[in-house]
């Protein structure tokens, strides 16, 4: 058996260790390791007095041989930790991820990772994600976007908020709109359900039914939506969903219809039809603006909560699977409330337009 050093304690190193011990200002682990060595002093062996003071053998064996090397000033300081050592964060080190982090891209890839940055400029991994959470960085997202080049975008765009946050009187205001090509998708194989311990699975190949459009009208007042499945979205159904809009709405008010440029919606017969109701009048979105179309988040709740994991085994069923889904929503109306103003919105585009300029002659 492995017999360890013996520590002779002098009288006054057993006085100060006794001292530092028992004191209140020290800290605790100094006073740990000074206890370790007393009782090492009493010739106990490094077993024995793990048990005792309540730590691992190898504490005690290490701390007993700085002290046999070092007297107390070797129990005073912490042990250097084994590992890498922590790469001093300088300004200037940060600084330099920041700008390779925006600035330059790896040789081998669209964007950089924490271990090929941290291979790059000589620091750690962890150090690197440090500095990017800190600074707001995400290499490893992109976001879609696309600046509207409508020469009337101020002035449609003035237009339509204006109608959401200031609605005109006694009139409805409508978002409208069409999903089109909604696929009826099969999968190949039954799912496995939710349960404890194992999230619900679903096959990624699948069996497609066919496919339906949906035309949806979005009340900003009360959020209840006019919707109608059809096979096509031409002009033909559009002005029957112009009709189904007539039907289900008072006939005596006014009728305000947010669309987009879709030429469907501008269709000569289209435009003859609005000409002989006059109730109805439409207001354009900007080209390349569909986010200015409040139905748009309807849509977004519809492929989320009922679309993306439904399984239909015919376009029938993928129908009233979307009527199911409108009426339930209907019981409870929950309007989207349009809080951004026409001229916050006109500053952030000026400002991602001199973005994107820079970007591109810089």
């Amino acid at each position: 058996m492995r017999v360890a050093r013996p520590v002779v304690l002098s009288d006054a190193q057993r006085i100060r260790l006794s001292v530092i011990a028992h004191s209140k200002t020290v800290s605790v682990r100094f006073a740990q390791r000074a206890r370790m060595i007393l009782l090492a002093g009493d010739g106990l062996q490094d077993k024995r007095v793990a048990a005792i003071v309540g730590v691992r053998r190898q504490a005690v064996a290490l701390w007993r041989g700085r002290f046999l090397d070092r007297g107390i000033d070797g129990i005073a300081q912490d042990a250097p930790r084994g590992g890498r050592h922590r790469t001093a964060r300088t300004p200037e080190r940060v600084r330099a991820i920041i700008e390779r982090t925006t600035q330059v891209t790896p040789p081998d890839a669209t964007q950089w990772s924490t271990n090929t940055m941290a291979g790059a400029e000589g620091v750690s991994a962890s150090t690197v994600g440090r500095v990017w959470r800190e600074h707001g960085l995400k290499p490893h997202r992109v976001k879609s976007f696309k600046l509207s080049n409508d020469k009337r975008f101020a002035e449609k765009l003035d237009d339509i908020v204006g109608l959401y946050l200031s609605p005109p009187e006694h009139a409805l205001v409508l978002s409208c709109d069409e999903k089109s090509q909604i696929q009826a998708l099969d999968r190949t194989q039954a799912s496995l359900p939710l349960r404890k311990g194992k999230t619900a699975t679903m096959t990624h190949d699948y069996v497609r039914h066919g496919t339906t459009t949906l035309f949806a009208a979005l009340s900003t007042s009360d959020g209840k939506v006019i919707g109608a499945c059809m096979p096509r979205h031409r002009h033909q159904e559009w002005i029957k969903f112009l009709k189904l809009i007539d039907e289900q709405t008072p006939a005596d008010k006014p009728l305000h219809l947010i669309a987009d440029n879709y030429a469907t919606h501008k269709h000569p017969k289209v435009l003859r039809w609005l000409k002989r109701h006059p109730r109805f009048h439409i207001h354009f979105t900007p080209t390349s603006a569909s986010w200015l179309n409040m139905v748009e988040r309807f849509f977004r709740d519809l492929t989320g909560k009922r679309l993306k994991r439904g399984v239909f085994t015919s376009v029938e069923k993928l129908i009233a699977a979307i009527e199911a889904y409108i009426q339930t929503a209907n019981q409870s109306p929950k309007p989207f409330i349009w809080t951004a103003k026409a001229s916050d919105i006109l500053e952030k585009v000026k400002l991602a337009r001199e973005s994107l300029h820079k970007s591109v002659t810089g």
